[in-house]
């Protein structure tokens, strides 16, 4: 194989990047909506529910870059994240962990997508799994910033929040697979 081949194969096709830009903003779109509960100060968000989907849909290379995409366009200052929210405060807040854990919960779910999209019982163990790091990393920004217990963040940041998270995990994974093998006979991905 050439260096020329190669290195063409690892770019972007115009088709990848609309596509990414597209999952970005179906991520931006349903980012900012959320529902604050009594018990936490980390709102019930449908973020998660678009990150779920823009990876079940992408997989694990364009999955995360629309990730970070979504990211970047928060810390510039586009409201897309909880409660029409923005910038780099937003990840100094309590909430800041759970968004970087989504960096990392993009390649491990759009890994296992990639890999084992048709064996459900691993699939669904690939989502769990990138959900776990999510929660890990807003489990332990939520402690040092409200100076609780590892355990107390996790019983106020992510125990409340596993049932709804559960049946927007169950959403995804209904919808995004169909439209992946479709975009995929169309010659999108």
């Amino acid at each position: 194989m050439s260096m020329t081949t190669t290195r063409e194969s690892s770019k972007f096709s115009v088709k990848q990047l609309a596509l990414t830009g597209l999952m970005t903003a179906v991520i931006c779109v349903l980012g900012p909506w959320s529902l604050h509960i009594p018990v936490s100060p980390v709102p019930i968000s449908l973020g998660i529910l678009g990150i779920y989907f823009v990876i079940s849909v992408l997989g694990m290379k364009l999955g995360t870059v629309s990730v970070v995409l979504y990211i970047l366009l928060g810390l510039a200052g586009v409201p897309v994240f909880t409660d029409f929210s923005a910038g780099p405060a937003k990840l100094l807040g309590p909430t800041g962990g759970y968004i970087i854990g989504y960096i990392f919960m993009a390649p491990i779910c759009g890994f296992f997508v990639d890999k084992f999209g048709k064996k459900l019982p691993l699939y669904i163990l690939g989502m769990v799994l990138g959900t776990m790091v999510c929660y890990f990393f807003g489990t332990i920004w939520l402690a040092c910033q409200l100076k609780r217990s590892f355990w107390e963040a996790l019983m106020i940041g992510v125990v409340p929040y596993i049932p709804a998270d559960a049946i927007k995990l169950a959403a995804a994974m209904l919808v995004g697979p169909q439209l992946r093998k479709r975009l995929a006979a169309a010659g999108l991905l």
